[in-house]
């Protein structure tokens, strides 16, 4: 990207400052990530997903396949709508929101 090099703190952010575990019963209500009003989160998926689903930060949903366990997803997400791991049940931080 043209105009990056120089200064370090007009660089943009590409490492997290912050992490919160989704619960899943915040996924299967699909309720929106908490500080994602003005600008999405990426994840973290700990467990082998068959599917994610996602609300992006444009508004669009979006479903993910396959994802490996212990994949970062590099996408601006607003909720996760729903999750099913590869076996046994959704649980708590199986997915982690980074900021």
């Amino acid at each position: 990207m043209r105009g990056l090099e120089g200064n370090m703190q007009a660089q943009p952010r590409v490492f997290a400052h912050d992490a919160v575990a989704l619960t899943a019963a915040d996924i299967t209500a699909g309720n929106t990530i908490a500080n994602t009003s003005d600008r999405g989160c990426c994840l973290y998926v700990g467990v082998a997903m068959s599917t994610i689903t996602v609300t992006m930060e444009s508004g669009t949903s979006t479903a993910f396949k396959g994802i490996a366990a212990g994949s970062f997803l590099p996408i601006l997400v607003t909720a996760v709508t729903a999750a099913t791991p590869d076996s046994g049940a959704l649980a708590d931080g199986d997915i982690v929101a980074l900021f």
